[in-house]
């Protein structure tokens, strides 16, 4: 009887600690992990750690690579993406800030104009340069740069305006990330 009872009570104690895992796996860890492996960003224009296309560069058009991403978490409430150059003398250089994505898309064209909100009311900040929208990579002579292009997908809708800078972005994120993935290209002065 007394082992019986040890039993059920072991088993009980089992059944709510499964029980109790399933729902923190659910909640958190899932959210955090399993979208995480799944979430990625490609451009059509170059493959990760290959080299950008001059046409995306200031010896070229300086326009926009096309993005696509797959795998964005359900509970995404806004897309915002970042591209910098940490090879950049002196200080990490920003190329390009974007935010106000809808959850909806799956990719940007190329050449997204240089404005500050955009027909679909995604909006832009201001890159090294000072000026809104995409900045391409523009390299002293040397070795190949790294451009990271770097996407966030966030629990909630951000309310900010148009035209911040990226430490303003990252602070207004901080605690909102859901997911994040990147995509490095690189690119050397011809």
């Amino acid at each position: 009887m007394k082992k019986d009872l040890s039993i059920e009570i072991l088993t009980s104690v089992n059944n709510s600690a499964l029980f109790i895992c399933k729902i923190l796996y659910q909640k958190f860890f899932k959210k955090c992990f399993h979208n995480n492996m799944e979430f990625k960003i490609e451009s059509p224009a170059f493959r990760n750690g290959e080299e950008i296309p001059i046409k995306y560069t200031c010896q070229g058009d300086d326009i926009s690579p096309p993005l696509e991403w797959k795998g964005l978490p359900e509970e995404t409430e806004e897309i915002a993406i970042i591209c910098d150059d940490p090879d950049a003398p002196l200080m990490v250089w920003v190329h390009w800030i974007i935010y106000g994505i809808s959850p909806e898309k799956n990719g940007l064209p190329e050449a997204v104009p240089k404005k500050e909100i955009l027909e679909e009311g995604e909006k832009q900040g201001k890159n090294s340069w000072g000026r809104i929208g995409y900045g391409g990579p523009c390299p002293p002579g040397g070795k190949p740069h790294r451009y990271y292009f770097k996407i966030y997908a966030l629990d909630k809708k951000l309310d900010i305006e148009q035209g911040i800078k990226k430490k303003r972005l990252l602070r207004e994120m901080e605690g909102h990330i859901i997911a994040k993935a990147e995509l490095i290209g690189k690119y050397a002065r011809k």
